[in-house]
């Protein structure tokens, strides 16, 4: 690859391109009692990969994160606001037919705390080449888009559009896989087609493995940065793994915590990677602020940082 990994060098800010959608959290512990009634803790709480991404950049100490989405009319002005409180400026467009989505999360409060996902994308992959424009990428250091928009026409249309622009621009760009069942769905040669113009890599262990078909997470990592030049392997209690040039550089350690709920632990991550690294980190460095990003993550419910403290009195609408 003749692209160079560079950090952010503390100019700029972070645009995250992805979706924005509803949570609904239920708590349960062991198995679900199949045609009777499980007892749950429930909430409903603001989610979504590139959403939750975004609020852990601004958490980080990101100070200008962006973020373009797609919403339903039915919650699109709350989660204005909640994005708004968490730091993030956000840019959501209101989906006319069709609404916001919604991720029913089962999390199993056993030792694991390991989550299941029921996934109604609505108006978050509905995101269309109209929606964007370069313009958006002003003032940006890096660019960062949701494996999530990738699952649909318009929105994996609008992800090449950007990946373009930015590349135009000389702006690094991001992206994380979201699911290893959705990658399936999509083909693994195309995803790696469209991965060829990616300056970092953000997978899972598990992604990491589907898209090439190696059992060992280190050896998979190692391949994907023969594609792009900055691969970094997320493998949660095993920390993370950095590879560049077809070598796994640095093993970074998780951080030891007790998990309520694993749901974000990645977008965690991924917002404090790429907060570090608009900040002017190397990424060895980067990845260690992601581990301790996503040990703070699995300690609360819900896959955003905690807002306690921070009263009720953020509802002004950020615009830009």
């Amino acid at each position: 690859m003749d692209r160079e990994v560079t950090a952010g060098g503390g100019n700029g800010g972070l645009l995250v391109v992805g979706d924005v959608v509803t949570d609904v959290v239920a708590r349960h512990r062991g198995p679900l009692a199949a045609g009777t009634d499980t007892a749950a803790a429930i909430r409903t709480l603001p989610g979504g990969a590139g959403a939750n991404v975004a609020c852990w950049a601004a958490h980080a100490g990101c100070a200008d994160v962006r973020l373009l989405g797609r919403v339903g009319a039915d919650a699109g002005a709350w989660h204005e606001r909640e994005l708004v409180a968490a730091g993030v400026r956000p840019r959501l467009v209101v989906d006319p037919e069709t609404p916001t989505g919604t991720v029913i999360c089962l999390v199993d409060t056993g030792a694991a705390a390991e989550r299941t996902f029921l996934t109604d994308s609505g108006a978050s992959l509905r995101l269309e080449p109209g929606d964007w424009s370069d313009s958006l990428l002003d003032g940006m250091a890096r660019l960062h888009l949701s494996g999530y928009l990738l699952f649909s026409e318009p929105s994996r249309t609008l992800a090449e559009l950007a990946l373009g622009d930015a590349r135009a621009r000389g702006v690094p760009v991001s992206l994380d896989p979201a699911s290893a069942g959705f990658l399936v769905e999509l083909g693994v040669d195309r995803f790696l087609a469209l991965a060829e113009g990616l300056d970092v890599l953000l997978p899972s262990r598990d992604e990491a493995c589907l898209l090439t078909g190696l059992s060992d997470p280190a050896d998979a990592a190692a391949k994907l940065s023969r594609l792009v030049p900055l691969v970094v392997a997320k493998a949660g209690a095993d920390g993370a793994l950095v590879a560049r040039s077809g070598t796994v550089g640095a093993r970074i350690p998780a951080v030891p915590s007790t998990p309520r709920d694993t749901t974000g632990a990645g977008d965690a991550f991924t917002g404090a990677f790429l907060a570090a690294l608009v900040s002017g980190a190397e990424p060895e460095d980067a990845a260690r602020h992601g581990c301790m990003a996503g040990a703070e993550a699995v300690r609360q419910v819900g896959g955003r940082p905690s807002l306690s403290g921070s009263g009720d009195g953020h509802t002004s609408m950020g615009r830009w």
